[in-house]
């Protein structure tokens, strides 16, 4: 009897230690969105963990709440502090009514298409791959979708997709930045296609850009029935992974460096890519602070709903998913379990309804889209 007290008073002991650990690690994941990734290094990765970190606290919760200890109490204070930010991973929107002005209402669409699968090009299972996206989209007929890991070719070329684009789903303009290499005359970047026209083009030019990144802004004026909106593509930088660093979340990944190297060279990526998307965010606001016309921000911002760069836009503009959308809303697909990292943000004077997610995963990205109107 004595042998088993003396067990379970360490048993205790240990879970004790543990629930301090789990909400020490909860409140700083709390800071992430307020916090520059740049002033400490580690915050961010509690934002990106915060999904694992509710739900062990939510266990011990459970846990203690049957023990009937002052620990159940104090978790339960730990997460009434975080307050709103719980719901930025959920949402529970209603579908507005759409104004009887049709005409007036925007359906704009984002999708990263991973450059088409153009790395498996040589195989009929990619070129299905492709084929299926041109056939998403055209049943989709957005009146603007923005590309991120758009890849297109300069004629002659088998690979034609611009072009293609804009003739099956009626696009009369278009907006679109790209890294070139002159072999196979290839581009690589991000693109605008829109169904009416463009009055005013730019690029918001990032000053931590390099010439190896396809992380780019643009944007476009665009006027429909007399409405101008002022639409950013964004992709955020990318933290780059290698097939070698696949292999810490996939374990049927074969790969010649041990998992610790690996795990430290995701770390390198990751600490490198944070402060770089805090400040590309930054700059992009910045700008659309400066815009005529209500505007509209969508992309591929490589970060989750409780991070730096998320409340840099979140702040002061409306993600659409969070008063149309529903459930989680994952929009990654890929092997890194990263969640919700493609948005619809707008401004404040706008509104928004049928928030849709991709059902059918083609890229490492599910489309998303909107209807938004003022």
């Amino acid at each position: 009897m004595k042998n088993f007290l003396k067990r379970l008073v360490r048993f205790s002991s240990l879970v004790k230690i543990l629930t301090i650990i789990a909400l020490v690690c909860l409140l700083l994941a709390y800071l992430a969105p307020f916090v520059h990734p740049a002033s400490f290094r580690l915050i961010p990765f509690f934002g990106l963990a915060y999904p694992v970190i509710l739900v062990i606290n939510l266990l011990f919760l459970v846990i203690w709440s049957v023990a009937r200890s002052k620990y159940a109490l104090f978790i339960l204070v730990a997460l009434l502090c975080g307050g709103k930010l719980h719901f930025r991973l959920l949402a529970f929107g209603s579908k507005e009514a759409i104004p009887q002005e049709v005409e007036k209402v925007w359906k704009i669409s984002s999708y990263n298409v991973r450059l088409f699968d153009l790395y498996n090009w040589y195989t009929n299972k990619a070129e299905n791959k492709r084929l299926e996206i041109f056939a998403f989209l055209e049943r989709e007929n957005p009146d603007v979708i923005c590309f991120q890991e758009f890849y297109h070719q300069d004629r002659p070329t088998p690979f034609p997709t611009r072009d293609t684009l804009l003739k099956i789903m009626h696009m009369k303009d278009y907006h679109e930045r790209y890294s070139h290499k002159l072999d196979g005359r290839q581009n690589f970047g991000i693109a605008m296609l829109s169904k009416y026209p463009m009055i005013a083009r730019g690029d918001v030019i990032f000053d931590n850009e390099d010439k190896e990144t396809d992380n780019y802004c643009i944007y476009a004026d665009i006027v429909k029935n007399g409405d101008t909106l002022r639409i950013y593509n964004i992709h955020l930088q990318s933290i780059k992974l290698r097939k070698d660093d696949y292999s810490v979340f996939d374990p049927n990944e074969k790969s010649d460096v041990s998992k610790p190297s690996a795990i430290r060279a995701i770390y390198d990526k990751l600490s490198f890519a944070y402060p770089r998307r805090a400040e590309q965010a930054e700059t992009v606001m910045k700008h659309a602070s400066e815009s005529p016309y209500p505007v509209v921000i969508c992309g591929d911002f490589n970060d989750t709903p409780l991070s730096y760069v998320y409340n840099c836009f979140g702040s002061t503009l409306t993600d659409a998913f969070r008063i149309s959308g529903r459930g989680i809303g994952s929009t990654y697909v890929g092997k890194v379990p990263a969640g919700r990292i493609d948005y619809i943000f707008y401004s404040p004077s706008l509104h928004s309804t049928n928030f849709e997610i991709q059902r059918e995963a083609l890229s490492d990205h599910r489309a998303i889209s909107c209807l938004i109107w003022k």
